[in-house]
């Protein structure tokens, strides 16, 4: 099938107007009646889902299609009064509808929509049926112009690269993309770094600067570990957020703002707002369209592509897996997420004798490869804890050295080990 191909089903025709829109657009239009799917040995582009007038069918056509070709955006075209079915069918992998009547205009646009989709998706390596939902979500999200997107997950899952896709996708994407990691910025510097300063607004503010918010303008600015951002400031940026105008510190004059935030963070804000940690109206000022970037170990599917990207990019298609390292990529748990599986790969290109990687190249721990086996000696956790301390005892307890290696910051190695110190396990006796 030609790869600019179109397939339409429906059971009728096309019209001429709708013909020709395709024809200008040099796509291929292929017309099917019937789901033919086992008879196609190349996915489509692009599937239009036109049953109007068979609604009942319509949501069984999209699950069946995306399971056969989970990458090929599905648009499927409803009646102004069946916006239930154009929801239902988004949920069951649909990306878009449209209602009719459409103009050749808005047909176009979701095809251009579409194709941009896939084109920014080959970077994200999704997949699983999880990572597939999380990205037609975001790309819901991202059709929003102004609207907050709150990313929650596991360290090392691509929370940032999720926000970027976000970003991508919409009509922004021509302007900045900044990102803003609040964990690793000194709390006395973050508000600054955040709304800018005025000359002269304290000690060796020899010159005006402006903030990550105004830099961001127009554009996408992304809170990276907002659960980390001081109370005092919550308050801040919630007005920021509210008003929708930023002044600089020592500066009476305020900048009106055009700015998407994304914010991400790897705990549970519910839980904090609970704890008096986080502020429950900032929480509800973020939490408009959440998000949750499964853990790795949660799209399985997703491992054995990852890997591939990753030789790719460390290898340069020079290498490929032996069977061997296969089965240990999928056996273990990746407690580090995508960072860590990206860690590994560099490594054992590294390590490789020859262009095949064997299971040996991978460094991971034997202890971990048997699933079926490691389940009856140890729950999960305490599967990570033997972990983490065995890369501690051989960096001779370096922090920084042992959390490189499990592909997370050293912010998260110091919640594991103060985890680990409460399960009765002896971090301070590692030299």
């Amino acid at each position: 099938m030609k790869d600019n191909c179109v397939l339409w089903l429906s059971g009728k025709k096309p019209k001429t107007d709708e013909v020709a829109c395709f024809n200008n657009e040099s796509l291929y239009l292929k017309h099917a009646k019937d789901l033919y799917l086992d008879g196609l040995t190349e996915a489509p582009e692009i599937i239009f889902i036109d049953f109007v007038n068979y609604p009942n069918i319509v949501n069984d056509w999209v699950k069946n299609i995306h399971h056969r070709f989970p990458v090929t955006p599905i648009i499927v075209i409803v009646e102004s009064s069946q916006s239930q079915l154009a929801s239902d069918a988004l949920s069951c992998g649909a990306v878009d509808y449209l209602l009719r009547p459409f103009s050749c205009t808005q047909l176009l646009t979701s095809v251009r929509n579409a194709r941009f989709m896939l084109k920014n998706m080959q970077d994200m390596v999704a997949v699983s049926q999880a990572s597939q939902k999380v990205l037609r979500l975001a790309n819901r999200a991202a059709q929003t112009n102004n609207t907050t997107v709150l990313i929650q997950g596991e360290s090392g899952t691509g929370k940032e690269k999720l926000a970027q896709f976000i970003h991508q996708m919409s009509a922004r994407r021509d302007k900045a993309f900044v990102a803003v990691n609040c964990a690793a910025i000194p709390d006395n510097m973050l508000e600054a770094m955040l709304f800018g300063y005025a000359k002269g607004a304290y000690t060796g503010a020899v010159n005006a600067a402006a903030g990550k918010f105004e830099l961001a303008n127009g554009g996408t600015l992304l809170l990276d570990e907002i659960s980390e951002l001081p109370l005092e400031l919550q308050g801040k940026l919630l007005r920021v957020l509210q008003e929708r105008e930023v002044e600089r510190l020592g500066s009476h004059s305020k900048v009106s703002l055009d700015v998407r935030v994304i914010a991400s963070c790897n705990k549970d804000l519910r839980e904090l707002v609970s704890q008096g940690a986080f502020r429950e109206d900032l929480y509800y000022r973020l939490d408009v369209l959440p998000l949750c970037w499964p853990a790795l170990r949660q799209r399985m599917e997703d491992v054995i592509p990852l890997v591939q990207y990753f030789i790719r990019k460390y290898g340069e298609d020079r290498y490929y897996l032996s069977d061997s390292a296969r089965e240990v990529l999928m056996s273990y748990d990746w407690p580090g997420n995508v960072r860590e599986l990206e860690n590994v790969i560099q490594r054992a290109v590294v390590m490789a004798r020859g262009m095949e990687l064997q299971a040996e190249d991978l460094g991971l721990p034997l202890q971990q490869l048997n699933r079926d086996e490691k389940c009856l000696q140890h729950t999960r956790k305490q599967a990570e804890f033997d972990y983490i301390y065995d890369l501690l005892q051989r960096f001779n307890g370096h922090r920084s050295r042992t959390a490189e290696a499990l592909g997370m910051t050293t912010r998260a190695l110091r919640y594991k080990l103060a985890a680990m110190r409460k399960n009765g396990i002896d971090i301070d006796a590692i030299a």
